[in-house]
């Protein structure tokens, strides 16, 4: 069991720290709302990911992997979640380039950054539920972990526990040290070029999945 567990434990960490849409999520998030929205949208990643293994524990993901209908729709819509993100950042980096933003600091009220916080604890939990092959990874991978003689609910579950500590782990830690450089990412060019790079990327898997979908 104890083999299982860590084989399981290093698979996860290896997909977790590849950048993806969360990862630029968070680094997205810690250059608007500061180090707690990183961190919010970290936090919100691994709630949905957790949310995925109790689905697959429960054999929904399964279940959506066989039903193409189901499966299509939820990518379509999670592309269409991405596209509207990219599309947020590329507008935001517009408005930047014309000087019509207003200059860029911490948050100053405390309900402003509970706000953001919020809505970027948000965007984490949308950006993964929305993300299908975060079901179809527990049902693809689960099973080669599976050690002989347990409960195979208990043992999803359990997976399931430990890639969302690792994904938070390793989202907190890009959310720390992103904070960390707080200063140098709010310059003004810099902003711009962060906003542009993460909202070009956003939009370009937005579309690479749609299309993906429907060519199949």
């Amino acid at each position: 069991m104890t083999a299982a567990l860590l084989g399981f434990a290093l698979f996860a960490l290896l997909v977790t720290i590849a950048p993806g849409p969360d990862t630029l999520l968070v680094l997205r998030n810690c250059l608007r709302g500061g180090r707690r929205a990183g961190a919010a949208s970290a936090v919100g990643s691994a709630v949905g990911s957790m949310a995925w293994a109790v689905a697959a524990a429960a054999g929904l993901a399964a279940a959506l992997q066989r039903w193409d209908a189901a499966f299509m729709t939820v990518r379509l819509v999670g592309a269409a979640y991405l596209v509207v993100l990219g599309a947020q950042a590329l507008w935001t980096y517009r408005r930047a380039a014309t000087g019509s933003t207003e200059a860029m600091g911490e948050p100053d009220g405390g309900d402003l950054t509970a706000v953001r916080a919020a809505r970027a604890f948000r965007q984490g939990l949308y950006s993964c539920l929305l993300n299908p092959k975060v079901g179809i990874f527990f049902v693809a991978v689960v099973p080669q972990f599976l050690p002989e003689g347990h409960s195979v609910l208990g043992v999803t579950l359990l997976f399931g526990v430990i890639d969302a500590v690792i994904a938070a782990g390793w989202l907190l830690l890009v959310a720390v040290c992103a904070g960390r450089l707080l200063q140098w990412l709010r310059r003004p060019k810099v902003h711009r070029n962060l906003e542009r790079g993460t909202g070009g990327v956003l939009l370009a898997l937005g579309i690479g999945t749609a299309a993906e979908t429907l060519r199949a």
